[in-house]
């Protein structure tokens, strides 16, 4: 990786409040270090928005609304769309917003990282198992190299946060897993130690096994 082609992608770190993800407080903190870090090498940082109009339309298929018909979720008569205070976009970020889980479906996110010269993504942000997951297969698809914080992500539940971390480090072959300490290390150009699959299925498990086979991803040197 060299910090010419490399953009930091940051999922979804919005206000909405709608719904609980556990350890949301260290995930903004680490993401606002990171952003810190790649500001200061001169890497791009790109944010997105998960955004649903409010009347409805275009709304995923059987997108929970409330009894109104509104959206319950990132409606775009909302301020709960904003991106949180804590790590806001400066003068010269890129913020691609998206109308469904996927930062590439239907967006401007690939013209724009293309456009840049990006061919490495640093990755993280919300939710694990939903818009993070479907955006890291789909840069995947196409072609891009990823370094996965996963100490920035965070989903509703921790099991769900266990096994999206771990499927994707299972089938996505271009993808390192590393902590926010390490990712700032790479940024800056030093030794730093990742997760990467050796082989397809390189951490299977079971609904037992899986927080012994999760320990093995975010902690490789131990």
């Amino acid at each position: 990786m060299t910090t010419t082609d490399t953009a930091l992608v940051v999922i979804d770190l919005q206000k909405e409040s709608g719904f609980g993800l556990f350890g949301m407080d260290a995930v903004v903190r680490n993401t606002r270090r990171t952003i810190a870090a790649c500001r200061a090498a001169g890497i791009p940082v790109i944010y997105t928005r998960q955004i649903n109009r409010h009347d409805g339309v275009g709304l995923s298929l059987d997108e929970p609304r409330h009894a109104s018909g509104e959206p319950q979720f990132y409606a775009d008569n909302r301020d709960s769309i904003d991106i949180l205070d804590e790590v806001a976009p400066e003068d010269g970020d890129i913020v691609i917003d998206k109308y469904r889980w996927s930062a590439f479906f239907d967006t401007s996110l690939d013209l724009m990282l293309k456009s840049l010269g990006v061919k490495h993504l640093i990755i993280g942000g919300v939710v694990t198992d939903g818009c993070l997951m479907t955006s890291v297969f789909d840069a995947y698809f196409r072609d891009y190299r990823l370094q996965l914080v996963h100490d920035m992500c965070t989903a509703s539940n921790e099991g769900a946060h266990m096994a999206a971390l771990t499927i994707m480090a299972n089938w996505v072959y271009a993808l390192e897993v590393l902590d926010t300490d390490n990712a700032i290390a790479r940024v800056g150009g030093g030794d730093y130690t990742a997760w990467q699959a050796s082989e397809a299925d390189a951490l299977p498990f079971e609904p037992e096994t899986l927080r012994e086979t999760f320990g093995k991803l975010v902690a490789p040197s131990s």
